[in-house]
């Protein structure tokens, strides 16, 4: 296929978004070549917007336009209690549901050797600095489930205890709806490992 026309090139350009393959960059391409041309203006300058504005928290490496983040700056939230987070999509994710209220500490990657990945390539140093001079009784770990996520919960783990301050990890298990039968065998061991008394 000609690549030389913007058409063509928009398709390449999508191609590089996660989880799109050539057939989902042609749709959203004839999607967008359909639709009035503000709302595909909209779109591209809200793209550039973010790209041009958006930025790291200095405290806790959420997205934000200004720093700090409004959870950083939000007087109300418990201060005592941070939730680590490998992105932000995971905060974002948490937030959505309003069940948490205390801070953030999004790592911006995990802890995979493999991928050399080291300590040093996280945020290690500052959720540290947060934990050790600002009252915080509890560090809830959210890392994902699989080697890289393990590998961070007990590094961290390793480094927050001896301070005396208490490490939890959220649970893991079978959604709520689901039928037992149709989890796969680690759902299943994080689930009776995450068991807790009634």
């Amino acid at each position: 296929m000609n690549n030389s026309n913007s058409f063509n090139r928009l398709i390449e350009e999508l191609k590089k978004l996660p989880g799109v393959g050539q057939k989902t960059a042609q749709r959203f391409a004839f999607f967008l070549l359909k639709m009035p041309a503000d709302d595909a203006k909209a779109i591209a300058r809200a793209v550039i917007d973010m790209k041009d504005k958006s930025k790291f928290c200095t405290v806790c490496n959420n997205i934000t336009e200004e720093d700090p983040c409004w959870i950083c700056r939000d007087a109300n939230r418990d201060r005592s209690k941070i939730l680590v987070v490998e992105e932000p999509s995971a905060l974002y994710t948490i937030e959505r549901t309003g069940g948490y209220k205390g801070l953030y500490h999004v790592m911006l990657g995990a802890i995979s050797p493999l991928d050399g990945i080291g300590p040093e390539d996280i945020k290690v140093e500052g959720l540290m600095k947060r934990v050790e001079k600002n009252g915080v009784e509890e560090v809830i770990l959210a890392m994902d489930p699989d080697m890289a996520g393990e590998a961070t919960t007990m590094y961290l783990t390793r480094l927050i205890k001896p301070i005396g301050i208490n490490v939890t990890r959220i649970a893991y298990g079978i959604p709520v709806g689901s039928d037992i039968e149709y989890a796969d065998e680690l759902t299943l061991v994080k689930s009776l490992e995450g068991r807790r008394g009634l």
